[in-house]
């Protein structure tokens, strides 16, 4: 009986000590909402990151009310596996729980620095890895259809605004938020414009020295997009840098601003380089992405439909509606194509990683999609290094 009693007793002290686990008096009582709120008022980050954010982390917060858990002390490990399971039940890809996982997880570490979750309370979400494969999504313009997409816009809508659009979307890399944040001044096209840029570093303050060293191997044309508060870049300052272009793109370029480009300024007072066809303003982002399905329908220019669908009848033709031709792609898929084209054509991946305002490593490991035949030939070259030794 003395036995039962001292294990008994054992237990419950084991227990108490539990309990003080669980309940930390270190923690500190905070409304979901009110982290989250914080959380993002901590980011610096572009509108577009931060509105993938919301939606990434929605689903937690729906979650945790559902649940009745409005203190996160209130929060378990127990929660966060029963969230997961939640999830990983759902029709999800596997990429997409990745993501929304990942962010969550941030989410969390800053809940635990705020000390209103324990640490192995964050530890208890689990991440998927990804494998190289499912990282990489290879749907991309291929090489074959751009060129045929800026034929046909050559031909039949020479320097037009939609002819600007696609050339710079292919032959710079840049996200549409760039191309979106162009005013006219930051396109560089002559002698006259390196005059101008000389006079603006002039006015923002750098020293005569610096400004002939930034210049003395400038070569035109090139844009230059800034970032602002009423056009961010998707790394804000970090996304400024100069992106040269070929002679005959900076050509079609003028021939746009000389004779077809309208005379519209957006509301700022400010000239964009892609505005609207009437009224005050710029092109949107969505109005970006819609052109951009629409460019890559076959149908565009007179193609016959691969879908045996009628151009005449289709849903895909109706403005706004263009992503819902199976054929299409988005603007990002283009970002990819033309990586992956700069690549083919010997692009060193550094300098191609500043050319496109990424790292290296989503080169390497997300938007570089070799052309194995294209690769395979251009190192045949080197074959020649090795014969010295026979």
């Amino acid at each position: 009986m003395w036995r039962w009693s001292a294990v008994t007793e054992d237990r419950e002290d084991i227990l108490e000590e539990l309990r003080d686990i669980v309940d930390d008096p270190d923690l500190v009582e905070t409304p979901p909402r009110e982290a989250f709120d914080l959380w993002m008022d901590q980011q610096d980050k572009a509108e577009s990151t931060l509105q993938s954010y919301r939606y990434r982390v929605r689903p937690f917060l729906q979650f945790l009310s559902e649940r009745g858990i409005d203190d996160l002390t209130e929060l378990t490990s127990r929660d966060i596996k029963e969230f997961e399971a939640q999830r990983r039940a759902s029709s999800l890809q596997r990429t997409t729980i990745n993501n929304q996982f990942g962010t969550i997880r941030q989410f969390l570490e800053y809940c635990e620095d705020l000390d209103a979750i324990a640490a192995d309370t964050v530890a208890a979400l689990d991440v998927p890895d990804l494998s190289k494969d499912e990282r990489v999504n290879t749907e991309r313009l291929p090489t074959e259809r751009a060129e045929r997409i800026l034929d046909n816009l050559s031909r039949y809508r020479y320097a037009s605004r939609a002819h600007v659009l696609f050339l710079l979307m292919w032959r710079t890399t840049a996200r549409i938020g760039t191309l979106r944040a162009l005013d006219v001044d930051d396109v560089y096209l002559d002698r006259d414009d390196l005059d101008r840029l000389r006079t603006e570093f002039a006015e923002e303050g750098y020293a005569q020295h610096v400004i002939d060293e930034i210049l003395e191997d400038a070569v035109v044309p090139f844009i230059y997009p800034r970032h602002s508060e009423e056009t961010p870049l998707k790394k804000q300052n970090n996304g400024e840098r100069v992106i040269n272009l070929a002679d005959w793109v900076g050509e079609i370029l003028t021939e746009y601003l000389d004779v077809n480009r309208p005379d519209i300024t957006d509301a700022y007072g400010r000239d964009p380089l892609l505005p609207t066809q009437r009224g005050e303003g710029r092109l949107s982002t969505s109005a970006i992405r819609n052109w951009a399905y629409i460019y890559t329908q076959p149908c565009e220019f007179g193609g016959e439909c691969p879908h045996d669908r009628d151009p005449e009848t289709c849903e895909a033709r109706e403005h706004g509606h263009g992503s819902k031709c199976p054929s299409s792609v988005s603007p990002h898929k283009i970002r990819t194509g033309s990586i992956t084209w700069h690549r083919d054509k010997g692009w060193p991946i550094q300098a191609l990683a500043q050319r496109a305002n990424t790292s290296e490593a989503m080169i390497k490991g997300v938007y570089d999609q070799p052309e194995q035949l294209v690769r395979g030939a251009s190192r045949r070259q080197h074959l020649d290094l090795l014969e010295g030794d026979r």
